[in-house]
């Protein structure tokens, strides 16, 4: 069995190793499918399974659940569908502790009372990573569908609270490993979420796709604590996996967005400013145009970058996008794609989008790749994308996204800006590059308006 184990985690890692690209994604996929299905083949064979009904009966009702979503879940409810997903991980390292310590024999452990102290500190360590990993990813679901506020909740003495309920887990934690009190131990999971609830509320909506991984990372060693508990090699290489690489995706987005990792976690980024950003926006001139305006621009330009945001995932523009593109390439348009590293609400948002589109990946261009090109374009495409195009990042020192890196597109000859409103972006800060003299905003609905700028390179 510990083979099976091992063949497994060598999938899991061709998974990972698949995932790190959209054109071998898929693959890893697969891969990811079958180090599962290793994994579980080999528990169910483990001579200490008592009963096969239970066991079956929960994969029947979790595998109906998890296929009904898969195929109703939208694009954009993906990340809130992952937040939901993190959140499970930890409340089943949470059951897990609490059936281990209520039942110490059945797992190997001892007698009740009597569990060896580096199996208590194990088990506690897992509840606990646990716990703050359900509260937490409770919380970014209802902020990422909208459930609650996606600005910070904030108060006085905040960091001081988590400090306050952080030494008491510990001293808490101490007293259990100890002295194995039941009540001690509940409280303990109570503090925990009471913690992952308090260091995810401050968090605005811009930090969210950062919140996102590294919910994913405390997961991972959720799991991987949990897998010491039980003794199964699976879980804790798995666990170490996912908690690894969750936690190096994180620091490499906070990269991207030249953030603190500790700034993300502790602080409020990202403001409710929509309001006032909309009343300063209602005081300032812009330029509009047409559908028409914009198909005569790209058509008599010789290469136009096109800039996909979250606003073309909630329309499902990608397809229309690709088809324009298409019609613009007859007319012997250069097209390349700008993809910022944390465009819409989760890494590879976008890519995957595009990718589902049919669209080439030599066409799609990171940050680092395209921005020194966008000086030389006649034409950017905004479609939806709004707070990863603001020159306020670079420009205005007391903007909540000073320091991340943008996507140079005010550089362009002409910047065509397509989006529903004057509304600020994901982050409530209002955009500079609106009233910029070389921006023409496109009013509407992404699909809506991309479809009729393809009816007008049509004729």
């Amino acid at each position: 069995m510990g083979y099976l184990y091992l063949l497994s985690s060598i999938f899991f890692i061709l998974g990972l190793r698949g995932l790190s690209s959209p054109e071998t994604a898929r693959r890893g996929n697969i891969f990811g499918i079958m180090g599962m299905i290793i994994a579980v083949g080999a528990t169910l064979a483990d001579p200490a399974v008592l009963s096969y009904g239970w066991i079956v009966s929960a994969i029947l009702i979790g595998g109906t659940i998890g296929t009904v979503v898969a195929f109703k879940i939208e694009m954009t409810a993906l990340p809130q569908l992952i937040a939901a997903f993190h959140s499970l991980v930890g409340l089943a390292a949470v059951f897990v502790a609490l059936a281990a310590l209520y039942n110490p024999m059945a797992y190997g452990l001892g007698n009740p009372g009597e569990i060896a102290i580096a199996s208590l500190i194990e088990m506690a360590l897992g509840m606990v990573i646990g716990a703050i990993t359900f509260s937490g990813s409770a919380v970014a679901f209802a902020k990422l569908q909208g459930i609650m506020s996606s600005a910070p909740i904030t108060f006085s003495r905040q960091h001081l609270l988590n400090a306050l309920i952080g030494i008491l887990i510990l001293a808490l934690l101490v007293n259990f490993v100890q002295t194995q009190i039941l009540l001690v131990f509940w409280i303990l999971i109570f503090a925990a979420l009471i913690l992952g609830v308090l260091i995810i509320v401050p968090i605005g909506g811009a930090d969210m796709p950062v919140v996102i991984s590294m919910l994913n990372s405390y997961s991972g060693w959720a799991a991987c604590g949990i897998g010491f508990t039980l003794s199964n090699p699976a879980l804790i290489i798995t666990g170490a996996l996912v908690g690894s690489s969750g936690a190096i995706l994180s620091y490499i987005m906070c990269k991207g967005m030249n953030r603190s990792i500790i700034h993300v976690l502790l602080g409020g980024f990202g403001a409710n400013t929509s309001e006032i950003a909309s009343a300063r926006a209602e005081d300032r001139q812009v330029k509009t145009g047409a559908a028409g305006d914009a198909a005569f621009l790209m058509k008599n330009a010789s290469k136009v970058v096109i800039v996909p945001g979250y606003g073309m995932a909630v329309a499902q523009a990608q397809h229309a996008l690709n088809e324009m593109a298409g019609l613009l390439k007859k007319e012997g348009v250069e097209i390349k794609y700008a993809i910022h590293p944390v465009a819409g609400r989760m890494p590879g948002h976008m890519n995957v989008l595009l990718a589902e589109a049919n669209v080439a990946y030599d066409e799609v261009f990171e940050l680092e790749e395209i921005n020194h090109e966008f000086s030389t374009s006649e034409v950017v495409f905004v479609i939806g994308a709004n707070d990863v195009t603001n020159p306020a990042a670079k420009t205005d020192p007391a903007s909540p996204i000073f320091g991340m890196p943008i996507l140079e597109v005010e550089k362009a000859g002409t910047v065509l800006f397509l989006k529903r409103s004057m509304a600020s972006g994901y982050a409530g800060v209002e955009n500079e590059l609106f009233f910029s003299e070389n921006t023409m905003m496109l009013f509407g609905d992404a699909k809506a308006m991309t479809e009729k700028i393809v009816q007008v390179l049509s004729q």
